[in-house]
């Protein structure tokens, strides 16, 4: 009879455990993490509520938080309790800063989104994170590296000009009397004349005046240059000084105040003399016309030397000093070199242009070189060794010029560098790289926005450091 109680008993207990099961525990609510807001042209600038970027004032877009996982499928109502663990994200390759809660196409250019490697976020520089690449992503986006490497920074500089004048050997022809152009031997333009060559004669009543005055002193002087009377005798070489001192004030040469004397009359033509070799660029003078004094009747130039005026850039004016030697081609003389020396470079800026004027002289034999001519102009610069890094690695962002260095196993780090001038292709590097580093020289824009977004997306996880 005991052990019938005690069976009973027993049973009764069972049935009320397996009353008492716990019924499955519910889904977990997925509570999201506050929402920031980012440019999607500028990933770096992040906010906490929506606004206009600073920097180009585009509408900021949301970026959704990390979510929760929770999973509550199961079997025979068996559910999972939410584990807390970040959920991957993803993101186009071509596209950085297209990112998504779930893989896929990128809706811009359609190729699958790669998951983020969850792993601290160095950022070396502030906003630019350190980005690692696979080398099928590298092949993918056409990555290219170059050395940074030490070289001569010599530098040949090439630009345009034009042949002009020597301003000191052009000449200006003109008479110091009033008078008539008689005969004219220089009568057209481009002729070449020769230094002391009658360009023509000018007949003037006050210049054959001035000549019978001559012959009249040059008679007294004669008859009274030995009298016993020392003022008498004074006095007529004083007024034969005068008069000859007029004639050569008024450019009569000495031959034909000569010619004067011999013949005892006055010329009533006088030949004006040139007073240097040249060609007639300009001539006013025709047979006949009335000239007064001052009057310009020709312009000569001297061709046996000549200029050529070339432009340079601003900052190619640091590189350039008188003195340098210059070469100078042109297409109107296949395969020969004219040599000159740069003798001045102007002051001043083309307002239009933003360049500098440089004078080149150099000699013309067979007066091959024309005013007017179009000339090529090429100097090189001497300025010993220096390191240099290609001038395709350079990001310039106005304030700031950034470098990506590759430091092996696809990472490329982003490296402030201060630089010099330009060496041909490149430029000279004063600080931040060293000799041998290799740096990205292809893909830098795309590169340079992954690691903007990579340092924001870092400083929201808190992966930064």
């Amino acid at each position: 009879m005991r052990f019938l109680v005690l069976f009973t008993g027993l049973l009764a207990f069972l049935a009320v455990s397996c009353a008492e099961k716990p019924e499955p525990a519910s889904h977990a609510e997925h509570q999201p993490e506050a929402t920031s807001y980012y440019c999607p042209m500028h990933p770096a600038e992040v906010a906490d509520n929506p606004a206009e970027c600073p920097l180009c004032g585009m509408d900021q877009v949301p970026m959704e938080a990390q979510a929760v996982a929770t999973t509550a499928e199961g079997h025979e109502g068996h559910t999972m309790a939410a584990t807390g663990e970040k959920a991957i994200r993803y993101h186009c390759p071509m596209h950085p800063s297209h990112v998504s809660d779930q893989p896929g196409e990128c809706p811009i250019c359609g190729m699958d989104r790669v998951p983020f490697e969850e792993e601290q976020v160095n950022v070396p520089l502030p906003g630019q994170a350190e980005v690692k690449i696979s080398p099928e992503r590298q092949q993918l986006i056409g990555v290219r590296t170059g050395p940074v490497e030490r070289r001569p920074l010599d530098q040949t500089i090439r630009t345009v000009g034009k042949v002009d004048y020597d301003e000191r050997k052009v000449a200006h022809v003109h008479t110091r009397i009033d008078g008539w152009i008689k005969q004219i031997f220089a009568n057209y333009t481009g002729q070449l004349v020769k230094k002391n060559q009658p360009l023509f004669t000018l007949y003037s009543p006050e210049l054959v005046a001035t000549q019978e005055e001559y012959l009249l002193a040059l008679r007294a002087r004669q008859r009274l240059g030995d009298s016993p009377f020392a003022d008498v005798a004074a006095g007529s070489a004083g007024l034969l000084e005068a008069a000859r001192r007029r004639l050569q004030l008024w450019e009569v040469s000495e031959g034909q105040i000569a010619e004067l004397e011999r013949s005892g009359k006055p010329l009533l033509e006088v030949s004006i003399l040139s007073h240097s070799d040249g060609f007639v660029v300009e001539k006013q003078a025709l047979e006949g016309m009335r000239v007064e004094a001052g009057e310009d009747l020709y312009t000569l130039a001297d061709l046996a030397d000549v200029w050529v005026l070339a432009d340079l850039y601003e900052y190619e004016l640091p590189l350039v000093q008188v003195g340098q030697r210059a070469g100078v081609t042109l297409s109107y003389y296949p395969g020969e070199e004219f040599r000159g020396e740069v003798v001045y470079i102007y002051p001043y800026l083309e307002s239009q242009t933003r360049t500098a004027k440089m004078r080149v002289e150099l000699s013309n034999p067979g007066w091959k070189l024309k005013p007017g001519m179009f000339a090529n102009v090429e100097i090189q610069t001497q300025r010993g060794e220096g390191l240099v890094v290609p001038g395709s690695a350079v990001l310039d962002s106005g304030e700031h010029r950034i470098v990506f260095v590759a430091k092996g196993e696809g990472r490329f780090e982003p490296r402030q560098v201060r630089l010099g001038g330009r060496a041909g292709e490149g430029y000279e590097v004063l600080a931040g790289l060293e000799e041998g580093e290799e740096v990205l020289t292809s893909a830098n824009f795309l590169i340079d926005s992954e690691s903007q977004l990579k340092a924001a997306l870092g400083a929201m996880s808190g992966h930064q450091h």
